[in-house]
């Protein structure tokens, strides 16, 4: 499959068991064969997995639709490396944080990449200190069968990982990312016909 061009809209997507679960449209910033980079856009309107209750589901551990909603304040900045079960977030806030995000590799498609998160996150401070996140939402995982105990061990361990290249600041947190923009020129993405579809 095609590599995507710096400023091409695409989507990324989050599956479980052969359906989207959740889908967001974002611009490709690097997509070299070591690092892909996209940029997901503040109240990007994203294909959001809603319950039959009608609330918005963290898990998928019942049935969903996808429903479009406008989602975020802050743009995110999105790193990501071939075979590496996690990518690295860096929201526009102040003061902007890292945030490890434990998933399958990218798995590229026709109008983008696909991956299945992993529930558990881990947050690094820009002094270097850090914490888990969503570690009941990984219990909870674990204990409705999503996952198993030996999947989360594992997750931990590729978190901690992750959490020790920040803070050893390989590349490419060797550099400072908050001055970072997209270029003005590169159209807002939006969801395509079909994004639901796998």
């Amino acid at each position: 499959m095609r590599r995507f061009r710096p400023g091409d809209a695409i989507v990324l997507r989050e599956r479980w068991r052969g359906r989207v679960f959740h889908a967001r449209p974002a611009t490709l910033v690097e997509d070299e064969p070591g690092q892909t980079i996209v940029f997901v856009p503040a109240g990007a309107r994203c294909g959001v997995p809603i319950g039959e209750d009608g609330q918005e589901l963290r898990l998928p551990n019942r049935l969903w639709r996808l429903e479009v909603r406008e989602r975020g304040t802050n743009g995110i900045l999105s790193f990501a490396w071939p075979g590496t079960p996690h990518a690295v977030l860096r929201w526009s806030a102040d003061p902007a944080v890292w945030y490890v995000n434990l998933q399958l590799p990218l798995a590229r498609t026709a109008i983008g990449f696909d991956t299945t998160d992993h529930a558990l996150d881990a947050i690094v401070e820009p002094d270097g200190s850090w914490r888990w996140k969503d570690e009941d939402e990984l219990e909870q995982a674990v204990e409705r069968g999503l996952f198993t105990a030996e999947d989360a061990a594992a997750f931990r361990a590729e978190g901690e990982r992750a959490v020790a290249r920040i803070v050893d600041r390989e590349p490419p947190f060797d550099r400072d990312w908050s001055g970072w923009r997209p270029d003005p020129s590169w159209p807002a993405p939006s969801l395509p016909e079909g994004w639901e579809r796998v």
